[in-house]
Parts: C-alpha cells; structure tokens; sequence
C-alpha cells in the first residue's frame, strides 16, 4: 500500500477524509443518483468504476487539469474579475 500525502500547502485541493474532493465526487453522485432511482447497488458499482478510471486518468495529467479543461470550455466558477474570457482564443 502507497503511503498517502495529505495537503501541506493552503493552494492544494480540499479533501475529504483521506481523498481530494475531486475523486470523491463522481462517487457521490452515483450514490445518490442510484438512490433517487431505486438502483443504489447499481449506480454505487458504476460510479465506483467510473471513480477508478477517472482517478487513474488524473494520475496521468497535470494537477490542475480538470479547473484548466472546465475553464477552457467556459465553465469557471472562479469569479474573480481578472480572468479573461474563456471564449476568447486570440488576444489581439
């Protein structure tokens, strides 16, 4: 078992319990989405799953990578008054 590292700085992701908040939530969702269903058991394996490759995916990446992706496709939800457009590719 890999030793794991918890926060040292105040500029690394929140965590819950022992994992950053951005691994926690597709789980989360699951759950709940297979309990608004009836399908806990279901939805709880898949999201487990999905939280697997999903993990193994940022593994792989830049940290960061999913604050950079989402605000490249327009979704910030930094609402600082610094950040240019999103939409904007070319600065002129």
């Amino acid at each position: 078992m890999e030793p794991i590292e918890l926060p040292k700085y105040i500029d690394e992701p929140p965590t819950v319990l022992l994992w950053q908040i951005d691994e926690v939530v597709p789980l989360v969702i699951g759950v709940v989405l297979g309990i608004m269903l009836g399908q806990a058991l279901i939805f709880s394996v898949l999201s487990l799953i999905v939280t697997h490759y999903y993990r193994r995916y940022l593994d792989a990446s830049q940290d960061g990578f999913l604050i950079h992706y989402l605000y490249w496709h327009g979704l910030s939800f930094n609402k600082a008054k610094s950040f240019p457009n999103a939409f904007i590719r070319v600065f002129v």
